[in-house]
């Protein structure tokens, strides 16, 4: 096994953050690693917003829970779907490609394109020793959050990316179980062995968790999830989508 892979299975969540901010060179490695990323057909249909300044990004912590390590971190990286430079590509070449703009197919495209960046950050932090969390609270109020960023039409934060020099590691999380995850040469639609899966993975996380905090929790897995899906949150997406000029048909 080689660093790479090692440093991907060792991936967990960090929330808590030295007073330390990033130095120039690793924020520029981060993004240049970000670039790297795979993109549909060269579109590179994203963008990446750092945030320091320190009223800013209280301010985003605020509507992201509140979550105060989205305020004190090494640095703070918002990830936003981009056709705004494809406007701008139009206007240079005089062409009208609004109808492909506003198509589903690009809203994806632009979303997929940033995850990838992202993620290859996420990567190029964490080879650093350094840690890092996804923040999709910022999507709380993205109104807001286009106010405090000067986000333009074409455009939509679609989360953000706290990377610091960890001041504690948190526990790694089990994942589902490969069989429940990985399908060969089709989707593998058995209900009941589903069934059993998700049940003998509620056991692991059960036992995860009474471990982490001394038994006062034993949540299972399906438990979080059924009460978080129950939960009706951010409805607004669907207008929001439309007046930035996605997704329209």
């Amino acid at each position: 096994m080689n660093t790479i892979i090692e440093k991907i299975l060792d991936h967990r969540s960090i929330r808590s953050f030295e007073d330390r901010p990033l130095t120039e060179e690793q924020i520029q490695t981060i993004v240049e690693c970000a670039q790297a990323a795979s993109t549909s057909s060269y579109i590179q249909a994203y963008s990446i917003i750092g945030v320091t300044d320190p009223e800013k990004k209280t301010k985003l912590a605020e509507l992201a829970g509140p979550q105060s390590y989205v305020e004190k971190n090494g640095h703070l990286f918002v990830f936003c779907a981009d056709l705004y430079r494809q406007d701008i590509v139009s206007e240079m070449e005089g062409t009208d490609v609004t109808e492909s703009l506003e198509s589903t197919e690009k809203f994806m495209v632009a979303c997929i394109d940033a995850a990838l960046a992202a993620q290859n950050a996420a990567l190029a932090a964490e080879s650093m020793d350094l840690g890092i969390c996804y923040i999709g609270g910022i999507r709380n109020d993205l109104q807001a959050v286009s106010r405090i960023l000067n986000i333009p039409h074409r455009i939509i934060p679609l989360f953000a990316l706290v990377v610091g020099h960890p001041k504690n590691r948190s526990d790694k999380k089990p994942r589902l179980p490969k069989s429940n995850i990985y399908h060969e040469n089709g989707y593998q639609e058995d209900k009941q062995e589903y069934i059993e899966q998700l049940e003998a993975y509620n056991e692991t996380i059960s036992d995860y968790y009474d471990q982490r905090t001394k038994g006062k929790r034993k949540d299972t897995w399906t438990g979080q999830m059924a009460d978080m899906l129950e939960k009706k949150s951010r409805l607004y997406m669907k207008d929001y989508v439309e007046k930035q000029g996605f997704k329209k048909h």
